[in-house]
């Protein structure tokens, strides 16, 4: 997927692969981490309070671009959880919003990208288990679809 992002950012530049408009719809961006066994409890809570805080961030206009950012510690029971412990969901209403909030590893230009989000993956790295800490996973919708049964 990287690579055809990054396709995508070489065909339009920055400006419009990070613009408010690029590919609307709904983007649902889900991380999931897992720590080094020597973090605390208050440092894996910080790493929460410090995401949930990025709802506020805002693009270089002053407008807020995030539609919301839930997350939550790992509560399944099914046994499938990996080690991850926490789980966030970020939620954008077009592909550049959630282009303009990644930012690297593709879109390095840092006028293009929240510099916000880029503190916090440097505070959280050092954090992270060596061997996949973080999960991340985009769900890209363009539209509604029928409802399953109930």
């Amino acid at each position: 997927m990287i690579e055809s992002l990054r396709e995508q950012l070489a065909a339009v530049g920055a400006a419009a692969f990070t613009a408010r408009d690029h590919r609307p719809g709904l983007v649902r961006h889900i991380v999931l981490f897992r720590y080094r066994q020597e973090v605390t409890e208050a440092q894996k809570a910080e790493v929460l309070r410090r995401f949930l805080a990025l709802a506020d961030s805002r693009r270089a206009d002053g407008e807020r671009y995030i539609t919301s950012v839930e997350a939550g510690g790992q509560g399944s029971g099914e046994g499938a959880g990996g080690g991850y412990e926490h789980g966030v969901v970020v939620t954008f209403a077009s592909e550049g919003d959630r282009n303009h909030y990644v930012g690297a590893p593709v879109v390095e230009d840092p006028a293009y990208c929240d510099a916000e989000h880029a503190a916090f993956k440097e505070f959280v790295g050092p954090l992270l288990h060596p061997d996949g800490g973080a999960l991340v996973f985009d769900v890209v919708g363009h539209g509604a679809g029928p409802s399953a049964p109930r």
